[in-house]
Protein backbone atom coordinates (compact mmCIF):
# COMPACT_ATOMS: atom_id res chain seq x y z
CA UNK A 1 0.00 0.00 0.00
CA UNK A 2 1.48 3.30 -0.68
CA UNK A 3 1.67 6.41 1.03
CA UNK A 4 -1.78 8.31 -0.48
CA UNK A 5 -3.27 5.18 -0.01
CA UNK A 6 -2.18 4.65 2.98
CA UNK A 7 -3.39 7.86 4.28
CA UNK A 8 -6.76 7.46 3.07
CA UNK A 9 -7.48 4.57 4.85
CA UNK A 10 -6.27 6.38 7.46
CA UNK A 11 -8.78 9.25 7.37
CA UNK A 12 -11.38 6.93 6.28
CA UNK A 13 -10.56 4.89 9.43
CA UNK A 14 -10.57 8.33 11.80
CA UNK A 15 -14.10 8.72 10.36
CA UNK A 16 -15.41 5.61 11.22
CA UNK A 17 -13.96 5.86 14.94
CA UNK A 18 -14.99 8.86 15.78
CA UNK A 19 -18.68 8.13 14.61
CA UNK A 20 -19.03 5.58 16.49
CA UNK A 21 -17.80 7.21 19.12
CA UNK A 22 -20.03 9.80 18.92
CA UNK A 23 -23.31 7.97 17.79
CA UNK A 24 -22.98 5.71 20.98
CA UNK A 25 -22.39 8.45 23.16
CA UNK A 26 -24.63 11.11 21.58
CA UNK A 27 -26.68 9.17 19.92
CA UNK A 28 -27.09 9.52 16.04
CA UNK A 29 -29.74 11.95 15.44
CA UNK A 30 -28.30 14.23 17.94
CA UNK A 31 -25.08 14.07 15.79
CA UNK A 32 -23.84 16.39 13.17
CA UNK A 33 -21.38 15.83 10.53
CA UNK A 34 -19.80 19.20 12.06
CA UNK A 35 -19.25 17.28 15.27
CA UNK A 36 -17.52 14.27 13.33
CA UNK A 37 -15.13 15.55 11.37
CA UNK A 38 -14.20 18.35 14.02
CA UNK A 39 -13.39 15.48 16.83
CA UNK A 40 -11.26 13.67 14.14
CA UNK A 41 -9.67 16.76 12.89
CA UNK A 42 -10.33 16.40 9.70
CA UNK A 43 -11.68 19.01 7.28
CA UNK A 44 -15.66 18.59 6.36
CA UNK A 45 -14.91 18.30 2.44
CA UNK A 46 -12.74 15.17 3.65
CA UNK A 47 -16.10 13.28 4.81
CA UNK A 48 -17.69 13.48 1.42
CA UNK A 49 -14.87 11.83 -0.58
CA UNK A 50 -15.86 8.89 1.71
CA UNK A 51 -19.46 9.08 2.78
CA UNK A 52 -22.41 10.43 0.67
CA UNK A 53 -24.18 12.20 4.23
CA UNK A 54 -24.42 10.55 7.87
CA UNK A 55 -27.00 7.70 6.84
CA UNK A 56 -24.45 6.37 4.30
CA UNK A 57 -21.57 6.84 6.97
CA UNK A 58 -23.97 4.85 9.61
CA UNK A 59 -24.44 1.81 7.05
CA UNK A 60 -20.80 1.80 6.42
CA UNK A 61 -19.84 1.99 10.00
CA UNK A 62 -22.31 -1.06 11.00
CA UNK A 63 -20.78 -2.91 7.65
CA UNK A 64 -17.59 -1.94 9.23
CA UNK A 65 -17.40 -3.17 12.68
CA UNK A 66 -19.73 -6.14 12.04
CA UNK A 67 -17.31 -7.23 9.34
CA UNK A 68 -14.45 -7.12 12.14
CA UNK A 69 -16.58 -8.65 14.45
CA UNK A 70 -17.03 -11.81 11.92
CA UNK A 71 -13.92 -11.69 10.78
CA UNK A 72 -12.41 -11.95 14.35
CA UNK A 73 -14.79 -14.52 15.51
CA UNK A 74 -13.43 -16.52 12.28
CA UNK A 75 -9.61 -16.19 13.29
CA UNK A 76 -10.49 -17.43 16.29
CA UNK A 77 -12.50 -20.51 15.21
CA UNK A 78 -9.12 -21.31 13.01
CA UNK A 79 -7.32 -21.64 16.20
CA UNK A 80 -9.49 -24.56 17.16
CA UNK A 81 -8.83 -27.52 14.85
CA UNK A 82 -10.36 -29.47 17.41
CA UNK A 83 -13.91 -28.02 16.51
CA UNK A 84 -15.20 -29.96 13.80
CA UNK A 85 -18.73 -30.25 11.87
CA UNK A 86 -20.38 -27.07 10.49
CA UNK A 87 -23.29 -27.07 13.17
CA UNK A 88 -20.52 -27.02 15.97
CA UNK A 89 -18.14 -24.52 14.35
CA UNK A 90 -21.45 -22.37 13.41
CA UNK A 91 -22.27 -22.85 17.36
CA UNK A 92 -18.53 -21.39 18.41
CA UNK A 93 -19.02 -18.60 15.84
CA UNK A 94 -22.27 -17.56 17.82
CA UNK A 95 -21.16 -18.09 20.87
CA UNK A 96 -17.37 -15.85 20.17
CA UNK A 97 -20.03 -12.86 18.78
CA UNK A 98 -22.42 -13.00 21.63
CA UNK A 99 -19.32 -12.50 24.53
CA UNK A 100 -17.78 -9.81 22.64
CA UNK A 101 -21.43 -8.28 22.42
CA UNK A 102 -21.48 -8.38 26.79
CA UNK A 103 -18.19 -6.72 26.56
CA UNK A 104 -19.48 -4.20 23.63
CA UNK A 105 -23.04 -3.08 25.17
CA UNK A 106 -22.73 0.30 22.81
CA UNK A 107 -21.94 -2.00 19.81
CA UNK A 108 -25.13 -3.29 20.15
CA UNK A 109 -27.45 -0.39 21.33
CA UNK A 110 -26.41 0.80 18.33
CA UNK A 111 -26.33 -2.06 15.77
CA UNK A 112 -29.69 -3.39 17.26
CA UNK A 113 -31.58 -0.08 16.46
CA UNK A 114 -29.98 0.34 13.35
CA UNK A 115 -28.99 -2.94 11.37
CA UNK A 116 -30.76 -4.58 8.70
CA UNK A 117 -30.41 -7.84 6.53
CA UNK A 118 -29.60 -5.13 3.64
CA UNK A 119 -26.60 -4.24 5.45
CA UNK A 120 -25.73 -7.73 6.90
CA UNK A 121 -26.00 -8.29 2.71
CA UNK A 122 -23.20 -5.54 2.37
CA UNK A 123 -20.75 -7.61 4.74
CA UNK A 124 -21.48 -11.15 3.27
CA UNK A 125 -21.00 -10.02 -0.23
CA UNK A 126 -18.78 -6.97 -0.53
CA UNK A 127 -16.07 -7.13 2.86
CA UNK A 128 -14.73 -3.85 3.65
CA UNK A 129 -11.31 -3.95 2.17
CA UNK A 130 -9.14 -3.91 5.14
CA UNK A 131 -11.12 -7.49 6.43
CA UNK A 132 -9.39 -10.22 4.98
CA UNK A 133 -12.35 -12.59 5.66
CA UNK A 134 -15.04 -13.31 3.61
CA UNK A 135 -17.46 -14.24 6.29
CA UNK A 136 -20.37 -15.63 3.78
CA UNK A 137 -17.98 -17.33 1.50
CA UNK A 138 -16.32 -19.08 4.89
CA UNK A 139 -19.85 -20.10 5.79
CA UNK A 140 -20.46 -21.37 2.05
CA UNK A 141 -17.43 -23.35 1.92
CA UNK A 142 -17.95 -25.02 5.41
CA UNK A 143 -21.45 -26.40 4.43
CA UNK A 144 -20.19 -27.86 1.44
CA UNK A 145 -17.34 -29.28 3.25
CA UNK A 146 -20.00 -30.96 5.72
CA UNK A 147 -22.37 -33.61 5.15
CA UNK A 148 -25.58 -31.73 4.55
CA UNK A 149 -27.20 -30.00 2.18
CA UNK A 150 -29.19 -26.72 2.49
CA UNK A 151 -31.12 -25.27 -0.64
CA UNK A 152 -31.80 -21.86 1.37
CA UNK A 153 -28.37 -21.30 2.97
CA UNK A 154 -28.80 -17.36 2.98
CA UNK A 155 -32.13 -17.58 4.30
CA UNK A 156 -30.90 -19.87 7.61
CA UNK A 157 -28.32 -17.39 8.25
CA UNK A 158 -30.74 -14.84 8.14
CA UNK A 159 -33.35 -16.84 10.34
CA UNK A 160 -30.27 -17.37 12.99
CA UNK A 161 -28.78 -13.88 12.83
CA UNK A 162 -32.31 -12.29 13.86
CA UNK A 163 -32.49 -14.72 16.63
CA UNK A 164 -29.47 -14.08 18.08
CA UNK A 165 -29.56 -10.38 18.06
CA UNK A 166 -32.68 -10.09 19.17
CA UNK A 167 -32.08 -12.11 22.01
CA UNK A 168 -28.75 -10.97 22.97
CA UNK A 169 -30.62 -7.35 23.15
CA UNK A 170 -32.78 -8.31 25.45
CA UNK A 171 -30.70 -10.82 27.76
CA UNK A 172 -27.47 -9.16 27.81
CA UNK A 173 -28.76 -5.18 28.17
CA UNK A 174 -32.05 -6.15 30.43
CA UNK A 175 -31.59 -9.60 31.71
CA UNK A 176 -34.88 -10.54 30.67
CA UNK A 177 -36.33 -12.75 30.38
CA UNK A 178 -33.75 -14.19 31.96
CA UNK A 179 -29.82 -13.60 32.29
CA UNK A 180 -27.76 -14.39 28.58
CA UNK A 181 -25.73 -17.58 29.82
CA UNK A 182 -29.29 -18.96 31.12
CA UNK A 183 -30.36 -18.12 28.31
CA UNK A 184 -28.14 -19.91 26.06
CA UNK A 185 -28.98 -23.20 26.19
CA UNK A 186 -32.00 -22.37 25.02
CA UNK A 187 -30.76 -20.44 22.13
CA UNK A 188 -28.80 -23.11 20.69
CA UNK A 189 -31.28 -25.75 21.20
CA UNK A 190 -33.39 -23.30 18.72
CA UNK A 191 -30.23 -22.26 16.45
CA UNK A 192 -30.32 -26.28 16.33
CA UNK A 193 -33.91 -26.95 15.47
CA UNK A 194 -33.66 -24.13 12.74
CA UNK A 195 -30.47 -25.89 11.26
CA UNK A 196 -32.57 -28.82 10.68
CA UNK A 197 -35.03 -27.28 9.53
CA UNK A 198 -33.15 -25.70 6.32
CA UNK A 199 -30.40 -28.57 5.94
CA UNK A 200 -30.82 -32.83 4.96
CA UNK A 201 -28.36 -35.05 5.64
CA UNK A 202 -26.33 -36.28 2.24
CA UNK A 203 -26.40 -39.69 2.07
CA UNK A 204 -22.76 -41.36 2.04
Amino acid sequence: MGKIDANKKQKKNALLQTSFDLFTKKGFAKTTISDIVCQAGLAKGTFYLYFKDKYDLRDKLIAHKTSQLFSDAHQELLLHEEITGFENQMFYIVDYCISRLEKDPAFLKFIHKNLSWGIFRTVFENPIPEESTQFFDYFMEQMKKSSVSCKEPELMLFTIIELVGSTCYSCILFSQPVSMEEYKPHLHKAIHSIYELYTTELSS
